[in-house]
């Protein structure tokens, strides 16, 4: 009996202490439920008042400008003569006559809706857009204002040179919306009233006769310069 007793107290301290163990790992899972329960309700918060960042969209662009190519035609302000612009794309090429000797080619650009264009004899300046070019062009000593509306072929503006019985032979034509024709022929340099221009339906180019020779006149786009 005397031996017994020591192992009584041993063996009840051992279940004291495996009890405390016991309580202790319960202690430390419930702390650490609750922590990971806060830090995941911490999260939530923080999502639920942080807004998304918006979606990333490309800046717009300017998509280039379309391409013009259009002709004016018609008489000046007084009636005193006839023009003819041609635009393609940013250059222009006119042509003012009166059908009988004054005649100015110019040439130059015709961009953002303005002309301005320049010749040997004269001068252009004006804008153009919603089917019409308005402005002021001067040859010769003069100065015309005009306000022309777009045409369409055969109208329009055209040109010829050759050699007739070895003499040099411009020739240049506006071709109205009415289908009237004014023109002028310059000779070996001595102008004169051109010829009647015949245009095939559905041609971009037409013929005349000059002292017996057929001379072939194109339809100026704008393009040459």
């Amino acid at each position: 009996m005397k031996h017994k007793g020591p192992v009584i107290t041993l063996l009840a301290g051992l279940a004291v202490a495996i009890v405390l163990l016991v309580v202790n790992l319960n202690a430390t899972k419930r702390n650490q439920v609750r922590n990971e329960a806060a830090n995941a309700a911490a999260n939530a918060n923080a999502n639920a008042t942080t807004p998304a960042a918006p979606p990333t969209t490309p800046p717009p662009t300017t998509p280039p400008a379309a391409p013009v190519k259009v002709t004016y035609a018609g008489e000046v302000e007084g009636g005193g003569a006839s023009l003819a612009i041609a635009i393609n794309n940013g250059t222009a090429i006119a042509y003012l006559c009166d059908g009988k000797r004054t005649e100015a080619w110019l040439q130059g650009t015709a961009a953002d809706g303005k002309l301005n264009l320049t010749g040997k004899n004269g001068s252009l300046q004006g804008t153009f857009g919603n089917g019409e070019a308005i402005g002021t062009v001067t040859a010769a000593g003069r100065t015309w204002g005009f306000g022309l509306k777009t045409v369409k072929a055969p109208s329009g503006l055209y040109r010829a040179t050759a050699n007739v019985r070895n003499a040099t032979v411009v020739g240049g034509w506006i071709v109205l919306a009415n289908g009237r024709q004014v023109g002028v022929l310059n000779v070996a340099g001595e102008p004169e009233p051109a010829p009647a221009l015949n245009i095939p339906p559905g041609s971009s180019a037409g013929t005349a006769n000059v002292d017996g020779t057929q001379i072939t006149a194109v339809e100026l786009d704008g393009s040459q310069q």
